[in-house]
């Protein structure tokens, strides 16, 4: 029930966005999710894509230093406090969340939000004791 994102640490200068996704799509991959952050020197782009190896290949290929990490997809109401729903749960099984970031995609009614957990078995765990529905990585790269 986990989802492998990539992590791409580029620096913070013009066109190096640019480059990532091209090499992305020289490589036939697409995108499903992203997040950027950014200090002043250098950024950490994570991706959900639908090709993690060509993708970590093509990066690799280009220079760019890249890592493969494993994350949850969560279905989220798509009403007021939705997500605060699903955290209270979290916080309720005291399971800690390091980032989090949206999904292009709703799931039926509901949001995908991606999330990044210290202890991401205990999370799902949590989660599916409580109904939330955990999406497979399959149908998170097909979405």
């Amino acid at each position: 029930m986990k989802v492998e994102q990539i992590s791409i640490f580029i620096e913070n200068k013009s066109g190096r966005l640019a480059e990532v996704t091209q090499a992305l799509g020289d490589a036939g991959v697409n995108i499903r999710a992203l997040s950027l952050a950014d200090t002043s020197d250098f950024g950490i782009l994570r991706l959900i894509v639908d090709k993690t190896d060509q993708a970590l290949t093509a990066l690799k290929g280009r220079g760019f230093t890249v890592s493969k990490t494993e994350v949850v997809a969560v279905e989220v109401p798509d009403r007021p406090a939705g997500l605060a729903s699903i955290l209270g749960i979290l916080d309720g099984g005291q399971v800690n969340v390091e980032y989090m970031y949206a999904f292009v995609e709703r799931c039926g009614g509901n949001a995908v939000i991606i999330f990044r957990f210290d202890d991401a078995e205990a999370a799902i765990r949590v989660l599916l004791q409580q109904g939330v529905h955990v999406l497979e990585g399959e149908r998170v790269y097909s979405m």
